[in-house]
């Protein structure tokens, strides 16, 4: 079964940070085989909803598919679709976004695109760090008439975008028969999972289901908050699940993700502190037992939120990187503070630093409508309170505490989420 292994000490910022005085407390690893690297198994069985509406020409094109196979066989950056979406549409400019681990593929498939669509391309350099940074005003502004954005899902649907823009998952093809044999390994016949990733290995969690059930009688299921799709998780937004002391019969015994890092895991483990949580990282090919300091993530909010109850001056962010501000959270947020009559200064920034903030020694504190993680993870490091407009709802009386839900809500996209410019509905 598992082992346990050292860790390094813990890192500033206390997100994530292991509870030292428990025994579960250093990742377990598990079924590590000498070769760590990604193996290239074949494709998934589940159809491509687009490979019947792509031309033969372009699927056939032997030139393409040459110029195809310089980029990694594992890594969907699906060309054939981007190539027949930029000639349908006769765009003439278009802009690359891609997340900062991808970008080493950005001159391939510019000069690909270049060559096979006719067109120019921008490769846009500035962080990416998830779907919410799409950037089509930038492009707009660079002459660009088509983006393709990589890496992340349609957080921002493309109706709602003021160009037309493709979103490119880049699925990651992995080793599924080992995943399933260290699920195995670990949980018994019976165990009720609940698989969680990034759009990158969300295929995979998807492909396991039926043998896990037949093979080795294990339930898993793929929550979903909509919009993002079944088993999507990301940092800010993730599912809220019935555990096993709240329902026998519909609880989960664990969340299992499957991915590298822990940003986004750490949205299911805020959301749902009473379910034991695992990672299995596909490139270390280990699976590793998580826990998340939820009493320290309590006591530091709240300590931010006290100390802005007491102020009179209220700094509003309006995040600019990409699409992550929200005007209309940010007018909700205006006109509750201006009907308490606390003083109102607006700042739009692209990115927020404690340094940046300092130069404004007048705002008691601050609420920034940009990344909720922002503050719960580096809060502490800014020299006055850095609250999340759930927080301030809550510090307003306006939302409800989440002492009395019994989690800290991670629902910042969902479709009735503070990043779509409304106030959840809480059950």
């Amino acid at each position: 079964m598992a082992e346990t292994t050292e860790t390094a000490a813990p890192r500033r910022r206390f997100v994530g940070r292991k509870n030292l005085n428990s025994d579960s407390s250093q990742p377990i690893t598990i079924n590590e085989t000498s070769d760590t690297s990604l193996i290239h198994k074949k494709k998934a069985d589940r159809p491509n909803k687009f490979v019947s509406q792509i031309p033969s020409e372009i699927l056939n094109d032997e030139e393409l598919n040459k110029a195809i196979a310089i980029l990694p066989s594992n890594y969907n950056f699906e060309i054939h679709k981007s190539v027949w979406h930029i000639r349908k549409s006769g765009a003439k400019r278009v802009a690359l976004q891609l997340p900062e681990g991808l970008l080493l593929y950005s001159c391939i498939i510019s000069d690909i695109l270049e060559q096979f669509c006719g067109v120019e391309t921008i490769v846009m350099g500035d962080v990416t760090y998830g779907a919410c940074c799409i950037d089509d005003f930038t492009a707009i502004a660079l002459g660009c008439d088509f983006l393709i954005h990589y890496a992340h899902s349609c957080l921002v649907p493309v109706d709602v975008t003021k160009i037309k823009v493709l979103y490119v998952f880049v699925t990651i093809n992995i080793d599924t028969e080992h995943l399933v044999n260290t699920l195995s390994h670990n949980f018994k016949s019976g165990s009720r999972l609940a698989l969680v990733s990034t759009i990158q290995f969300n295929p995979t969690i998807h492909d396991i289901h039926t043998r896990l059930l037949q093979d080795h009688g294990i339930t898993t299921n793929t929550p979903q908050t909509k919009p993002l799709s079944k088993g999507e998780v990301l940092g800010c937004t993730s599912a809220k699940l019935p555990s096993k002391a709240v329902s026998t019969d519909e609880g989960w015994d664990a969340i299992v993700y499957v991915g590298d890092g822990r940003f986004h895991l750490e949205s299911a483990m805020i959301h749902n502190p009473d379910i034991p949580a695992y990672k299995y990282d596909p490139y270390s090919r280990k699976f590793t037992i998580e826990e998340y300091d939820t009493v320290e993530l309590d006591h530091a909010r709240r300590a931010a939120i006290a100390e802005s109850r007491s102020a009179r001056k209220v700094g509003l962010i309006l995040g600019a990187l990409g699409r992550q501000g929200n005007n209309a959270t940010l007018n909700m947020l205006y006109e509750k503070f201006r009907e308490r009559d606390i003083q109102i200064v607006q700042v739009v920034l692209s990115e927020i630093f404690p340094g940046k903030l300092a130069q404004f020694p007048d705002v008691d504190f601050w609420v920034q409508v940009a990344c909720p993680r922002l503050s719960i993870d580096w809060g502490y490091a800014f020299p006055k309170p850095l609250l999340t407009p759930y927080e301030a709802m809550v510090s307003l009386k306006e939302d409800e505490d989440w002492k009395n839900l019994g989690y800290y809500p991670m629902d910042y996209y969902s479709k009735d989420g503070y990043g779509r410019g409304k106030k959840p509905i809480r059950a």
